[in-house]
């Protein structure tokens, strides 16, 4: 079990990049030293301790990094509110967001123009639910084709906001992404595809895995990965206001 405390940590206050964030403590019983870490999807800046690791002088030293913890905020990708006008990718196209409270209400997509009418401060929510509706529909419909061209069976696929993950594949055989895939090429969302697709025959990172990822994707699937790797903490802030 892990324990997770604002507590006499959320003192320490760190700014950087335009933002300010306070230390959260987190108690892991497996853990046998001290570990800082700023999270580049929320900025987040937790310091993670043993279960009876004393706090006092844990703290002194979180504070002796504030250098370091406030340089790598400021390094963090910037915030990407959604605003009438905003251009992004979408299904690895560019589209624009053309808001007007006189236009209907429901999202509208034609010819790289997403329209949404009503009310501004409904905007942003009903955005993140229509691109998080088309996510799911894009990724289940290319997952399914995958799999069943190779003669792979899938139960479920569903689309949830994970931090740490990008996609999923349980033994039963279901798969989830993170909606935010989206927001990224297409290369990219269809090498995670295949990536998870080839967990249903290996459940591994081995070489037969990452050789069947290789077939399914027809292609090197490593950019892509590398394209996760240095941009995808990028697509944690989209919709985020700072």
């Amino acid at each position: 079990m892990i324990f997770r405390s604002g507590g006499p940590g959320s003192d320490l206050i760190f700014t950087g990049g335009g933002r300010a964030r306070p230390l959260t403590i987190i108690r892991r019983p497996r853990a046998r030293t001290m570990r800082l870490t700023v999270d580049p999807r929320d900025a987040s800046i937790l310091l993670s301790l043993p279960t009876r690791a004393a706090l006092r002088p844990a703290l002194a030293w979180a504070a002796g990094k504030r250098d370091w913890i406030e340089t790598e905020l400021a390094r963090l990708p910037g915030p990407h509110p959604i605003a009438p006008g905003m251009v992004f990718l979408f299904g690895g196209e560019q589209v624009q967001l053309n808001w007007d409270w006189s236009l209907p209400r429901s999202v509208g997509l034609a010819d790289g123009i997403i329209t949404i009418g009503g009310p501004a401060d409904s905007l942003a929510p009903r955005l993140l639910r229509f691109l998080r509706r088309e996510a799911l529909t894009m990724l289940e419909q290319e997952t399914r084709m995958l799999a069943a061209r190779h003669g792979i069976s899938v139960t479920r696929v569903a689309v949830g906001d994970p931090k740490a993950r990008w996609g999923s594949c349980a033994s039963s055989g279901d798969i989830r992404y993170s909606w935010r895939l989206i927001l990224a090429p297409a290369d990219v969302r269809r090498a995670t595809v295949a990536h998870e697709v080839a967990h249903r025959i290996h459940m591994n990172h081995g070489a037969a895995f990452h050789a069947l990822v290789a077939e399914l994707h027809e292609a090197d699937p490593n950019p892509a990965r590398l394209w996760l790797r240095s941009h995808g903490a990028a697509l944690h802030w989209f919709g985020r206001d700072g």
